[in-house]
């Protein structure tokens, strides 16, 4: 069976949401336009994971209105959870469903020009800013079918600039809040940090239900310019039944950094893209993601890094779990393109199978066209140690229990290394919970 892919909106219906969001008319063309490309580009083709049965294209109801917070003291328990609600300087945007919710930065981030707003309000009030960066050189609009759609329905999302400069202190927290069964969700995030400046971004999605109908497109676009550098943590949990498509790309100007420290928690089946260009002389990034998979869900997650630059670094580190009967698939590709001399791409993949239906496959790829440069890559899969496991309850631990701790310390390698606190917590306290 091969899942419908006719769209769910028309041409009419991109232009009346977007006319109805008072977005500039330019912006309105591009939906338009996306839409016609949707149409007729192919879906992605993920290695090694067949997604034509996957819905990514139908839903019931495109647009809705959620409630706001008028202070955080009105989040649900399991959100305030995720905030530090003692903080006297709150830098953060709430987002429920499609509904901007909740927003908050300093006076003094304000006065040195770093602008946090959702994305709908970006389009409208700095149109000169996201007209630069949007799906222009970190992802195009024409990819592949879902790419293309995700620019025609974009309905949420976060923007983020910090100007030249300036370094931002305190992280930037984005959280959003899942709770209707069925609304689609096309976020779109820009994160832009100019020349000599920085700031570490944090965010969350996180569902309220434990079963869900609905799909994620998600697309964010991290632009590091000349010597600025991003420190990027993402924390996904969403419900068993969302199917999400999420692809982060990020784009390295001369001597700039870009860090990912991700967690991919969903429930449900997932297709994760996660690149990096170091365009520039002298750029840097490291990819580090940690993954559990549990119950029937499939997932595939590819990280790529390309190297333009000269003496640009790149390092991958992906340690994952797989336990139940689901299928978790980790491609590292570290490309290293012709006059990036003195480059160094480096990569490591391990997956680790609990159970005898799950299946795990780590396949690491470096493709080199330049002679003067470093690469290497190491990939391990296989299943928990019986000794290990014998070793701690022959101590009186359940095997349960032993399984708990051997997971946890086959994952702190990379929970350990993540670059943002707030990431290594929150990753720790939902691991605790999909193992148990």
């Amino acid at each position: 069976m091969i899942a419908e892919t006719k769209l769910s909106v028309s041409q009419q219906d991109v232009r009346s949401f977007s006319v109805e969001n008072g977005e500039p008319d330019w912006f309105t063309e591009l939906r338009v336009q996306a839409l016609e490309k949707a149409e007729t580009v192919p879906m992605p083709v993920p290695d090694k994971t067949k997604i034509t049965t996957w819905n990514f294209t139908q839903f019931e109801q495109f647009h809705v209105e959620s409630s706001t917070y008028s202070s955080l003291n009105e989040l649900p328990e399991h959100v305030k959870a995720l905030i530090d609600l003692e903080s006297e300087n709150q830098n953060l945007y709430i987002q429920h469903n499609q509904t901007p919710a909740f927003i908050s930065l300093t006076e003094n981030l304000k006065a040195k020009g770093v602008i946090l707003t959702n994305i709908i309000t970006a389009i409208k009030e700095y149109p000169e800013l996201v007209k630069k960066y949007f799906m222009t050189n970190a992802v195009k609009v024409d990819e592949h079918k879902l790419t293309a759609l995700h620019a025609a329905l974009v309905n949420g999302g976060t923007f983020l600039y910090v100007p030249k400069n300036v370094v931002v202190e305190q992280p930037i927290q984005t959280v959003y809040i899942h709770d209707h069964e069925s609304a689609p969700l096309f976020n779109h995030v820009l994160v832009v940090a100019d020349d000599n400046s920085a700031v570490t971004y944090v965010e969350n999605y996180i569902s309220a239900n434990e079963q869900a109908a609905g799909i994620a497109n998600i697309i964010t676009e991290v632009i590091a310019e000349s010597n600025a550098k991003i420190e990027y943590g993402s924390v996904d949990t969403l419900a068993k039944g969302v199917t999400t498509y999420v692809n982060r790309r990020g784009h390295a100007g001369r001597d700039s950094q870009i860090e990912w420290a991700l967690g991919m928690m969903n429930d449900g089946n997932t297709i994760s893209d996660n690149t990096t260009q170091l365009m520039g002389d002298g750029s840097v990034s490291h990819s580090k993601t940690v993954v559990v998979g549990r119950g029937k869900q499939i997932q595939n997650f590819t990280t790529r890094i390309t190297h333009f630059g000269k003496n640009t670094e790149s390092f991958i580190l992906k340690h994952g779990v797989v336990k139940d009967s689901a299928t978790s698939i980790f491609n590292g590709i570290g490309k290293i393109e012709h006059g990036a001399s003195k480059s160094d791409a480096e990569q490591e993949s391990r997956v680790l199978m609990l159970s005898e239906k799950a299946r795990g496959d780590a396949n690491p790829m470096l493709l080199i066209d330049e002679d003067d440069v470093m690469a290497g890559h190491a990939a391990s899969v296989g299943r928990v140690d019986p000794v290990q496991l014998y070793y701690l309850m022959s101590r009186g631990i359940s095997r349960k229990e032993a399984e708990r701790l051997v997971i946890h310390g086959f994952l702190a390698p990379v929970v350990n290394q993540l670059p943002i606190e707030a990431v290594k917590k929150q990753l720790t306290d939902v691991i605790e919970r999909k193992v148990k």
